[in-house]
């Protein structure tokens, strides 16, 4: 199987695509100035006790209030406390935190009120971000992620992932470790971790324990509440470090920075799979180049088809995700009704797996399968289901199907839900109803060249339009491009642009930044 990341960083947002044997499976798309981030940590102010919940709402800087249960509090919650009082006190020289003495655990069945005030001063992390109406949901319970480790201020053990099977191993990281960690902070090894040589891993805890000095020093030196203390890394870099493996045959970007920083975290954690970050540079969209818009616009949308005319149904509400199985315009297998919906099933079921991933639906999700009659049909359905998911990173459960023919799945929801819009609203009456005649499109293509030369003094540029109008503009010999560009200038480009709708048009300089030429009834649509 042959994986590639392909990342589109645009001036507003960046998307990420992770494509298997060039099928996506999984995609991101946020804005670039994205706060209240999963791993972010920030020091806040309480602002409301809940007894009833045993929870407390907590000031982030969020539009809504961020929400802490008593058992995110953390068992090391007192000793947190106590800490933070001794850095606070002395603004000139930080207290170090290996001298710091551990207090009793925080016991399981106390209560909200008898530990927070309102108007105190706690350090949080996001483990959720904003979802619909609700704020941010958070922890007490700190820790920085590394690809090899994750550190826990004021723990004081060293855990090892159950994955790594191997006891020999298992026992050798454990001391390694325990070895290298200074006290009062415990670590999580992570399964990539296995096979690592003792200077990989110590390089590794160096780099969070110097993530955790950093924040600790910003609560030290400033007074403002509420106050972001430790970023995580750029969406690109965090998503590669969790999806990261050597096996992946490139990692495309279409930005200097960015690619900048993903080659530079590459040769830290895989030195000799560095050459396979690459910056792209051709004339054609990355995501138009990979084969990725196209597949955006195929694999979102309330019906999604999937082999020989089945599709799926799927609709999201408040509470869960529900999805329909449709044998659609599929003919019936010779050997009946039975073996045409298995096979419908086993194939909603690969797809439905990818959708998840897709969409990172989170939550429950039930599932109409098309009714089976067999019992072990409906048991091939559901080991089919169970394979398929071991491919997901994300936390889930699956129960076989119900005397009424639903799967019910519950995945990890850390985020909501991946949407993108594949309906594409005209780009030319918006919504009127009324247009100019199409046969003028080009005419008010060749007015915009002319402003941008000879009025705004811009000569190079790119002009992105739907693929059929660049055929149109590039046909023939004499072609219209080359008129324009005998008219004025050579320094005009056609780039067909797979995601713009049929009359659709954008300019983007040399630089390829974003030319605003739309029209005053455009702007104030």
């Amino acid at each position: 199987m042959t994986s590639e990341v392909i990342i589109d960083v645009q001036p507003k947002d960046i998307s990420i695509a992770l494509l298997e044997d060039k099928n996506l499976v999984e995609y991101q798309n946020e804005p670039r100035e994205v706060s209240f981030a999963v791993g972010n940590i920030y020091m806040g102010r309480v602002r409301k006790l809940m007894p009833g919940l045993n929870a407390c709402f907590v000031d982030v800087g969020s539009e809504k209030d961020a929400f802490l249960h008593y058992l995110d509090l953390g068992l090391q919650f007192s000793s947190y406390e106590k800490y933070l009082k001794q850095v606070g006190s002395d603004r000139k020289k930080l207290f170090p935190i290996q001298k710091a003495s551990k207090l009793p655990d925080l016991p399981k069945e106390g209560s909200i009120q008898t530990v927070l005030s309102v108007g105190q001063e706690i350090m949080v992390q996001i483990v959720k971000e904003p979802i619909n109406t609700k704020g941010p949901r958070l922890t007490c319970d700190l820790s920085f992620a590394g690809r090899y480790m994750v550190l826990i201020p004021f723990g004081d053990k060293v855990s090892v992932s159950s994955k790594i099977k191997k006891g020999e191993e298992r026992s050798r990281l454990k001391q390694l470790v325990q070895s290298m960690k200074p006290k009062n902070f415990g670590v999580i090894v992570r399964t990539v971790a296995e096979g690592k040589k003792a200077a990989e891993l110590d390089q590794e805890l160096k780099t969070l324990l110097a993530r955790w000095e950093e924040a600790i020093t910003k609560v030290q030196k400033s007074t403002q509440r509420p106050l972001l203390v430790h970023e995580e890394e750029t969406r690109a870099v965090a998503l590669l470090r969790d999806l990261f493996n050597p096996t992946y045959d490139g990692i495309y970007v279409n930005n200097a920075d960015i690619h900048r920083q993903i080659k530079g975290y590459v040769s830290l954690i895989a030195p000799e799979k560095a050459e396979i970050v690459k910056l792209y540079n051709g004339s054609v969209p990355i995501f138009d180049n990979f084969n990725v818009t196209k597949q955006l616009k195929s694999g979102f949308g309330r019906t999604v088809n999937y082999k020989r005319g089945a599709y799926l149904i799927i609709e999201h509400t408040e509470a869960m995700h529900v999805v329909d199985v449709n044998s659609g315009t599929r003919i019936k297998k010779e050997n009946g009704q039975e073996a045409n919906a298995l096979e419908t099933n086993l194939g909603a079921a690969d797809e439905l797996a990818r959708q998840l991933r897709l969409r990172d639906m989170g939550g429950i999700i039930v599932v109409d399968f098309i009714d089976m009659n067999l019992a072990e049909d409906r048991q091939m359905l559901y080991e089919r289901m169970c394979e398929n998911m071991k491919k997901d990173r994300a936390r889930h459960n699956i129960l076989p199907l119900s005397k009424f023919g639903l799967m019910q799945i519950t995945r990890q929801r850390v985020r909501p839900a991946m949407d993108v819009a594949v309906d594409e609203s005209c780009p030319t009456c918006h919504g009127t109803g009324q247009i100019k005649s199409s046969i003028l499109f080009t005419d008010q293509l060749e007015n915009k060249i002319d402003q941008l030369v000879n009025k705004i003094g811009i000569k190079r540029f790119s002009l992105h339009v739907h693929p059929y109008v660049a055929a149109f503009i590039n046909q023939g010999l004499f072609s219209l491009k080359l008129r324009w560009q005998m008219k004025y200038g050579m320094g005009i480009r056609i780039v067909p642009s797979q995601k713009l709708a049929f009359l659709q048009y954008e300019f983007y300089d040399k630089d390829r930044q974003y030319i605003d030429m739309q029209e005053e009834h455009e702007l104030n649509k």
